[in-house]
């Protein structure tokens, strides 16, 4: 079994990730399950300016287009609403819909870089706040900006010691190391893989225990074909997950990070029992 906890749907901007072309990549690439949320939340764009009013999707639109999403799929896909917390923030109806919808909801995303917001900041650690009422852990984009700090999702980690989190990516453009030190340190600190080299994944496991990191590839940011070929045409490093990675990691150790930690940490049995 393969289940990737970091993919994405939606379309704005720059990012075009049809839910059919998800369906379609898990099942050339054998993916049993994949958790997603919609990029189509994002508030503002690559250079830090805010989206105009008729590019904006209100936070519980873009989850309700993914809890149907869900729903068409059963067994197949999970979700996590993709917050807006600097030009929304926690609203009664987004707390409704998370209760309603916990039998395919199985945790919150936060986007600091496309949030511009620290994610310590006081407008994020209400999702914090409401993560732990469902006890669903919290998914955060980090990478070497201010705003997608490693360390401010250690200082949230520490802080609320009852929530799971999650450092998507580990540091994105960074070696890793920052992320793995802080992981090793937090019992209720995790990290994913996407885009992360597996020689890092493999010192994470070795640094951090082997139920600390979980399988997640931003699928399909690069099309379809995410997990064969980037953009430019280059092998992904996806592939080495699926094959090289089988020699250096054992068969439960490779297991754990594939699938066996994300049923545990988004409580998937709900999904995999379907």
């Amino acid at each position: 079994m393969i289940i990737d906890a970091h993919t994405h749907i939606g379309t704005v901007q720059n990012f075009d990730m049809p839910k059919e072309a998800l369906i379609s990549s898990m099942e050339k690439y054998g993916i049993d399950i994949s958790i997603t949320s919609n990029c189509e939340a994002v508030e503002y764009d690559g250079n830090h300016k805010l989206l105009p009013y008729f590019m904006q999707t209100s936070q519980e639109n873009a989850y309700q287009k993914s809890i149907d999403f869900a729903r068409k799929y059963p067994g197949k896909i999970a979700v996590m609403p993709w917050v807006k917390p600097h030009t929304e923030g926690i609203t009664n109806e987004l707390i409704s819909m998370i209760k309603r919808n916990l039998d395919v909801t199985v945790g919150i995303k936060v986007h600091p870089f496309h949030s511009f917001l620290n994610f310590n900041s006081p407008q994020v650690e209400e999702y914090i706040k409401t993560a732990e009422t469902f006890n669903i852990p919290i998914l955060v984009h980090t990478a070497s900006s201010k705003e997608s700090s490693c360390r401010s999702v250690y200082e949230m980690a520490v802080k609320y010691p009852k929530v799971n989190f999650i450092m998507g990516h580990m540091g994105l453009g960074t070696d890793n190391s920052e992320a793995v030190s802080l992981i090793k340190k937090q019992k209720n600190l995790y990290g994913d893989t996407a885009w992360v080299p597996v020689e890092s994944t493999v010192r994470a496991i070795k640094e951090c225990g082997a139920d600390k990191i979980i399988f997640g590839t931003d699928n399909t940011i690069d099309g379809i074909d995410t997990l064969l070929k980037n953009k430019s045409g280059e092998r992904s490093l996806y592939q080495q997950y699926f094959n090289d990675l089988k020699d250096i990691l054992s068969k439960e150790e490779y297991d754990m990070l594939m699938y066996k930690n994300s049923i545990k940490l988004f409580n998937l049995q709900k999904i995999t029992k379907s």
